[in-house]
C-alpha cells in the first residue's frame, strides 16, 4: 500500500494570505514541513469541543489535500506535536487515511497556544453565538483582555463583542430550549438575555419558537415589560415660502398635536414677534446701559 501524502504531488505548500499566517505573526519562528500524522496530537486543552460535520471536508481532502497547512507546536519531553488550530483537517485527513500533512511550526507556549487556538476558532464562520460568547469569555476571563482588544484581535466591532458577551446571562436551561428551537440568530438571543428573568427569557422562547415573534416584536414586547417604552418623536410643522426666501420650523414637546394646537402656535409666535417690533428704538441699548 503506497504512503499517502498530505500534499498532491503536483501542489506545493501554501503560502497564501490566511488566518494561520497571521497567527504565526504573534512570536517565534514558523517551519513549514510534511509532518507524520502519528507524531501530532490534538490540542487537550482545544475551546472547540464539537468538530461538526466533517465528512465534506474528508472529501474535499481525498480528492485535492491538504491546502491549508496545521499550526503546531512541539512538545520536546513527548517528542510530538500538537495543534493550534485545523483540527477539523487533521481528524478529516485521519479520516481518509493520510500518512503525513503540511504543519507550520510555531514556538508557544501553554497559555499562548490557547489564546491562539481562541482566536482562531473564533474567526471561523460556522460557530453559534453560543460558542462566540464562551470562547469571548475565555479570552476576557483567561487573558484580562478589554473587549476593544478582543475586537481587535478577532477582527468584529466592540460592540458586537460586547453583544456576544451579554448572551452569557442565559441559563443553560434556556440555552438548551433556545437550541432546540432552532433559535440561533444572534439578534433574536439577544431579545432573550434581555429579559428580566429566566421565566421571562423561557416564554420569549417559547413566543419565537411558535413564530409568535419577530425581532422587532420581540423588543418592543421587552420595552412593555420593562416599562421602558421608547419615547415618542416630537410633532413638527414646517412651512416653506413659495420663492425660497425662509423657512419654518414649529417642534412641539409632544408626538400628537391638533391644527388648533399649530393655529395657536403660530398666533403666539406673530404675536412675539410683533412685540418686539413694536418696542421702542434704543430700548434694547439702554436697558444694557441700566444694567
Amino acid at each position: 500500500m503506497s504512503k499517502r501524502m498530505g500534499l498532491p504531488v503536483t501542489l506545493k505548500m501554501r503560502h497564501d494570505a490566511h488566518y494561520v499566517d497571521a497567527l504565526t505573526t504573534f512570536s517565534g519562528a514558523s517551519v513549514g514541513r510534511m509532518l507524520p500524522v502519528e507524531k501530532i496530537r490534538p490540542n487537550p486543552e482545544q475551546p472547540r469541543k464539537a468538530l461538526g460535520e466533517i465528512q465534506e471536508l474528508a472529501e474535499s481532502i481525498r480528492e485535492k489535500g491538504v491546502l491549508e497547512p496545521l499550526l503546531v507546536r512541539y512538545a520536546p519531553r513527548e517528542d510530538i506535536y500538537y495543534i493550534i488550530s485545523g483540527e477539523r483537517r487533521y481528524h478529516a485527513s485521519r479520516e481518509v487515511g493520510l500518512t503525513e500533512l503540511p504543519c507550520i511550526e510555531k514556538s508557544a507556549d501553554d497559555a499562548e497556544t490557547l489564546e491562539l487556538s481562541l482566536i482562531e476558532n473564533l474567526q471561523r464562520k460556522d460557530l453559534t453565538p453560543f460558542e462566540e460568547a464562551d470562547g469571548l469569555a475565555r479570552l476576557a476571563d483567561q487573558f484580562e483582555y478589554t473587549h476593544e482588544e478582543i475586537a481587535r484581535k478577532i477582527g468584529k466591532s466592540r460592540t458586537s463583542v460586547t453583544e456576544l458577551l451579554s448572551l452569557r446571562v442565559i441559563p443553560d436551561a434556556v440555552r438548551r430550549r433556545s437550541i432546540e428551537a432552532g433559535i440561533v440568530s444572534k439578534s433574536m438571543l439577544l431579545q432573550i438575555a434581555r429579559q428580566p428573568t429566566p421565566p421571562k427569557m423561557l416564554e420569549m422562547v417559547r413566543r419565537i419558537s411558535q413564530g409568535r415573534l419577530t425581532r422587532d416584536e420581540a423588543r418592543r414586547v421587552r420595552q412593555r415589560e420593562q416599562g421602558s417604552s421608547a419615547r415618542p418623536d416630537p410633532y413638527v410643522f414646517t412651512y416653506h415660502a413659495e420663492d425660497d426666501s425662509f423657512a419654518l420650523r414649529l417642534q412641539f414637546r409632544k408626538s400628537h398635536v391638533s391644527l388648533a394646537e399649530v393655529v395657536a402656535a403660530l398666533q403666539a409666535a406673530l404675536a412675539s414677534a410683533e412685540e418686539a417690533d413694536s418696542a421702542p428704538a434704543g430700548a434694547s441699548e439702554r436697558a444694557d446701559h441700566a444694567a
